[in-house]
């Protein structure tokens, strides 16, 4: 049975997330809800797992129905209230099964539709609709256009379905584009223009009905593994006005991570991702609190959008290690 005096969060695929892990304890506290932030991940070296209140080993993603039944055992185990995804890997499943997930247990899923995860997880459906919706994006290559030579390089090319800059590369010659598309594999990449500008992350959250809270953009000083390693906050209003707009149009629900960069065309969309993106703690910081707001969605609230996020603020990232002693447990 449900116990509505407790919110017990569950993340999917928790890995290094030791930030969010912590981002989602610190708002449970400082609103002085009861509950467990429980962390998931088919490694029991994950390190996120052994920062979070209770710990999981779940299947690989790619057991689809073992990973999806360790899901539904964990909510029902633990009284689950919300599950967080946070790898591009498992979103398609989890739409896909979140009727399943949810009529089985009393957790809500955190996945926006079929069809916006659909549009977000292709390259070519996310090329699409931006063009179709009148939103600026990198020209794309065609195979065609390659065979034709209509292409000037620099181009850039990235799996259809890829994450975290795997596989992503900028080719400055025609041998070095078609090392690249055997790499990825034929019919699996997308070739685009290159494009240079500053380049753009904003954390935007919106609540179960797709109305939009917080739009934040900060700029990418620096990545690494694709990931971000130092940014910084800033009130870009064209850049928050042009997504409010995406956003309208889209419709998603929870945490959205969306890449653009500032050109001298403008704004130009690099990629959608339905999820909380690796750097989302410096918004959360920042007073855009993505983890506060579902806790209050989880206690029945209503929110109202917020801009009150600090600007000009910095973040640095940096690895840290924890010791696990001789029985696995977190050396405190």
């Amino acid at each position: 049975m449900m116990n509505e005096n407790r919110i017990n969060i569950l993340i999917l695929s928790a890995g290094r997330r030791v930030e969010l892990v912590n981002c989602f304890k610190a708002a449970r506290d400082r609103l002085g809800i009861k509950g467990d932030v429980i962390a998931a991940d088919a490694s029991n070296l994950a390190p996120a797992l052994y920062m979070a209140d209770k710990r999981e080993q779940v299947p690989r993603i790619s057991e689809n129905d073992k990973y999806i039944g360790a899901i539904i055992d964990i909510c029902k185990r633990e009284d689950v209230r919300l599950i967080v995804p946070t790898i591009d890997t498992e979103l398609v499943l989890l739409a896909n099964r979140k009727a399943e997930i949810e009529d089985a247990t009393n957790a809500k899923v955190l996945i926006s539709s079929d069809e916006v995860v659909g549009i977000c997880r292709d390259k070519t459906n996310t090329q699409r609709w931006l063009e179709e919706h009148d939103f600026m994006v990198p020209a794309r290559i065609t195979d065609e256009d390659i065979e034709a030579n209509r292409e000037t390089y620099p181009v850039f090319i990235k799996p259809l379905d890829g994450s975290s800059s795997i596989n992503a590369f900028r080719a400055d010659s025609r041998n070095e584009l078609d090392t690249y598309r055997r790499l990825i594999g034929p019919g699996r990449y997308i070739v685009q223009e290159f494009v240079e500008g500053t380049e753009y992350t904003v954390d935007c959250f919106l609540d179960m009905d797709s109305k939009i809270i917080t739009v934040v953009p900060r700029i990418r000083i620096a990545t690494r593994s694709g990931e971000i390693a130092k940014g910084r906050i800033v009130r870009d209003v064209a850049i928050i006005e042009n997504v409010t707009r995406l956003l309208e149009e889209l419709r998603p629900i929870g945490h959205i991570t969306i890449q653009c960069m500032r050109t001298d065309r403008g704004i130009e969309y690099i990629e959608i991702n339905p999820r909380f993106g690796g750097g989302a703690p410096m918004s959360i910081m920042a007073g855009a609190d993505s983890c506060e707001f579902l806790y209050r969605l989880m206690m029945g609230e209503k929110l109202e959008a917020k801009d009150d996020f600090r600007e000009n603020v910095t973040f640095l990232r940096f690895d840290a290690s924890i010791m696990l002693n001789e029985d696995d447990e977190l050396e405190k």
